[in-house]
């Protein structure tokens, strides 16, 4: 059975779809949030890290970054399948050498994502459809780093996926999301949503239709990855 390592920043931002996908997989849980310890080094098939409210530019508050860059990276050189996902995609391109700063706005919500020439020939988003709906809620944008490969856009945010290495990835939007993923999450962040001027009703009004979309966009793509261990 192929194991798998899955970094967990917040109780309310889960695995989702991810889940479903590495179900024949052992996957072993770091919840920063509770206090796990972040290895040194993977001794598991494929590292996934998920999305988070802190920065990368936070880790003085929250030293467990530096621990989470340090490994994708060596993950990555090591060429194991790396995934990284909203905040994980950040701490990558950190990782490798981008940088990562706050966005002019915050974006929160359903829009589209448009996938770049590249992505034709990428082993996760070349069956994927050219342009989609996905979810996003995040404040902060990332850099190509040197040698990376940009995948895919949307309006607000001109790098919203990228291919660090042969089978390293990060993708900023939240392609995991699922009804129990985005019920929480609209939960715990009214605030947030306050704050960016996000409608949470009309948010769950299209996600009626969205999420079964997202769903079989995301065992697609998730199961590429999946399938590389």
């Amino acid at each position: 059975m192929k194991r798998v390592l899955v970094v967990q920043h917040e109780p309310f931002e889960g695995p989702g779809t991810l889940r479903e996908v590495l179900s024949r997989c052992e996957l072993r849980l770091v919840r920063t949030f509770a206090g796990d310890p972040v290895p040194a080094r993977l001794v598991e098939d494929g590292l996934v890290v998920l999305g988070g409210g802190m920065g990368v530019y936070e880790a003085d508050r929250y030293p467990h970054l530096n621990d989470e860059m340090r490994l994708l990276h060596t993950a990555s050189a090591d060429g194991r399948p790396v995934l990284g996902v909203c905040l994980g995609s950040q701490l990558l391109a950190a990782a490798l050498g981008g940088s990562v700063r706050k966005a002019p706005r915050k974006e929160i919500g359903w829009s589209g994502v448009r996938l770049l020439p590249d992505a034709e020939h990428d082993a996760l988003f070349a069956e994927a459809p050219r342009s989609f709906a996905a979810f996003h809620w995040h404040g902060d944008a990332f850099t190509l780093p040197a040698g990376a490969v940009p995948l895919a856009a949307s309006a607000m945010t001109p790098l919203q996926a990228f291919r660090g290495g042969p089978r390293t990835w990060g993708v900023q939007f939240h392609l995991e999301t699922d009804a129990q993923v985005l019920e929480s999450m609209l939960d715990s962040g009214r605030e947030e949503l306050s704050d960016a001027g996000a409608d949470p009703t009309a948010i769950r009004a299209s996600a009626a239709a969205e999420l079964p979309r997202l769903r079989e966009l995301a065992l697609r793509i998730f199961g590429a990855w999946a399938a590389l261990l």
